[in-house]
């Protein structure tokens, strides 16, 4: 992960996305869907477990095309054990988890 420049900040969905160049903002303002976090950016495994967690920029990966975030880089490994088992849980409980208040 590059660390973003505000020169090239783009607002989407109530947040500001940094990018490193003009071109990957360009990129992700022609398909933001595309290039945004699952589960709204909170931890990948946090929401297979059935909650929101914060999430650490370098622990990501990348699955089938979408971008998964996670807490850390251990839980990342933790992760990494199952991942195509823990998306389909992320996914089924997200949509019972999306709206309730995130408390850190």
């Amino acid at each position: 992960a590059v660390k973003g420049n505000k020169q090239f900040a783009v607002s989407y969905k109530g947040a500001t996305w940094y990018f490193s160049t003009n071109e990957n903002k360009e990129a992700f303002q022609k398909d933001p869907a595309k290039y945004a976090p699952q589960y709204g950016g909170y931890c990948a495994y946090g929401c297979s477990q059935g909650h929101k967690a914060k999430t650490e920029a370098d622990a990501f990966t990348i699955a089938d095309g979408k971008l998964y975030l996670n807490y850390n880089l251990d839980v990342q490994k933790l992760w990494s054990k199952d991942q195509q088992g823990f998306i389909k849980k992320a996914n089924d409980n997200w949509s019972k988890i999306k709206n309730e208040k995130f408390e850190e």
